[in-house]
């Protein structure tokens, strides 16, 4: 018999039935809560018609609820997808549709949006809303679903190769992949975490700081199932990050990048007792080292940078003491780096045949792990395209391994610059900009040009207080990387685009340069 994640809660409402299992702003679930509530949905959605494997979209902001549903998911061995609050309504329903979804559980907030375009997913048979006292017309209400239902234990149980969820991909270059996990391989792909972080315990706390469908579902099944607390934030907040952590003697946390950059830059971040920490996780964009040195002055020997992707992860980890490794200058020497590959997983960088590469030369990041996505949903013939004969899958990163087996990133292959005959990585500009004082981001792309072909351009978000002028940091890209990798024009602006997981959208930055509307960049 193979576990199941419904297994996790069970046995834990069983041993600890009033532990404190999630906690949601002033909401708070034991353990028999949370198992009564994921029963009671299962067994509504089964009285609805619906079948183990059946495909259920959610789609809401962060909120405990989701927990809450992720369990009775599992409960009733039905597939979650995962549908993201920052997509255009029209294209989470055309997903709906790739996947022929069963039944939409949404917030109340964000069903007004998505009901004109329903009718675009015609599997679609059960909408259920929740947030709001009453259900709209046609939709059916959650808490009365939940209060109705009965709350036995359906003793369900998932096999191995069934399909525990869907997520979706960004979508950054054309219509987002709908890609599945088995049981199995979302089992390895939590287990794998053992290895590279503390190990959990039941006194464990653990913050989701970033979305419980983005990064946050790293540590959720580990949370539950050595029987802590999850503990959800509904926004992001800075000075309530702090607050939670002090209060509820948070852990274990995930945060992107700009989520660190703009705690450490509170003013009142060191009045905290965040002592208390045992692991904060950041993952999803690059850091600046200036960036990352205050924050291991203000958390401690607690950040570990996770590399990995929707298609297969963990692949690699920075540990705490890879942060504090120098080179003969005292400088540090891993901080760039995105650490070594995880115990389990195999870490290739191969040529555009497949064929590995030496050591410390560029080529795209392939690889395999235990958490590898199991397909891309009724589209085998793109998944195939991804992968290796040895199963590793292309995941478009550019990087290379240094002899110790550290794996430092270049970049998407789809972002290189080409500038007279030389290849250019935005992030090694983006990271010689950020080392600059004034500088708080940066975004470095192509934009086109007579003599060159193309040449980098920065957009640069400026700290608070600071003034610098273009020319300058023109200057210091010439000096940090060279004449030949400098950027030719810089442009000041108030926020950079990205993702709802904290992903750099180069696309939108990109577009207006090569769609020839910008007209007020200086230049060298």
């Amino acid at each position: 018999m193979a576990i199941d994640f419904a297994e996790f809660v069970r046995k834990n409402q069983q041993w600890f039935p009033d532990r404190t299992a999630l906690v949601c702003e002033e909401q708070r679930w034991s353990y028999r809560d949370l198992w009564d509530s994921a029963c009671r949905l299962a067994n509504a959605l089964s009285a609805l018609g619906m079948s183990p494997q059946d495909r259920v979209a959610t789609l809401s902001g962060n909120n405990g609820e989701l927990v809450v549903q992720s369990v009775a998911l599992a409960v009733g061995n039905f597939v979650r997808a995962t549908l993201y609050t920052y997509n255009a309504a029209e294209l989470n329903a055309r997903l709906l549709e790739v996947i022929g979804a069963k039944a939409l559980i949404v917030e109340a907030g964000h069903y007004e949006a998505i009901a004109p375009y329903l009718s675009l997913a015609p599997s679609l048979e059960h909408v259920i809303v929740y947030g709001a006292d009453s259900a709209p017309e046609g939709t059916l209400n959650y808490s009365a679903l939940l209060a109705q239902a009965d709350a036995f234990d359906p003793h369900i149980r998932a096999a191995g190769s069934d399909v525990h969820v869907i997520r979706f991909s960004g979508g950054t270059t054309g219509f987002p992949k709908a890609m599945y996990h088995t049981v199995d391989a979302w089992l390895g792909y939590c287990n794998e975490h053992r290895w590279i972080a503390p190990p959990m315990t039941e006194e464990d706390r653990f913050l989701a700081v970033t979305h419980m469908a983005h990064l946050s579902l790293a540590y959720l099944w580990p949370t539950l199932a050595t029987g802590g607390t999850v503990i959800v934030m509904p926004q992001f907040e800075p000075e309530k990050v702090l607050e939670l952590i002090e209060r509820e003697k948070v852990s274990f946390a995930t945060m992107v990048p700009t989520m660190i950059q703009r705690i450490v830059d509170h003013p009142s971040a060191a009045s905290y007792d965040l002592s208390t920490l045992r692991c904060v996780l950041y993952s999803g964009a690059p850091i600046s080292e200036t960036t990352l040195g205050r924050a291991i002055n203000l958390f401690g020997d607690v950040l570990h940078q996770m590399y990995g992707q929707s298609e297969v992860g963990p692949v690699a980890m920075l540990r705490p003491d890879h942060h504090r490794v120098t080179a003969p200058d005292g400088t540090p020497r891993l901080r760039r780096s995105a650490g070594r590959a995880t115990p389990s997983t195999i870490l290739r960088i191969v040529d555009d045949n497949g064929n590995d590469l030496p050591i410390g030369q560029v080529g795209e990041v392939a690889a395999w792990s235990p958490g590898r996505v199991s397909g891309f949903w009724q589209d085998d013939k793109t998944f195939q395209e991804r992968l290796l004969p040895d199963g590793s899958i292309l995941t478009s990163d550019m990087g290379f391994l240094d002899a110790d087996g550290f794996l430092f990133l270049a970049d998407r292959r789809q972002d290189m610059i080409v500038s007279g005959g030389y290849n250019i990585w935005p992030a090694e500009l983006e990271n010689a900009l950020s080392a600059h004082p004034a500088v708080a981001e940066a975004c470095v792309v192509a934009r086109p040009s007579t003599e060159w072909g193309e040449t980098p351009h920065a957009d640069v978000v400026l700290r608070p207080g600071h003034t610098v002028e273009p020319s300058e940091l023109i200057e210091w890209t010439r000096d940090k990387v060279g004449p030949v990798k400098k950027v030719a024009s810089v442009e000041f602006v108030a926020a950079l685009p990205k993702s709802a997981a904290g992903k750099l959208l180069r696309r939108e930055v990109k577009e207006r340069f090569w769609s020839g509307h910008d007209t007020r960049v200086a230049g060298s």
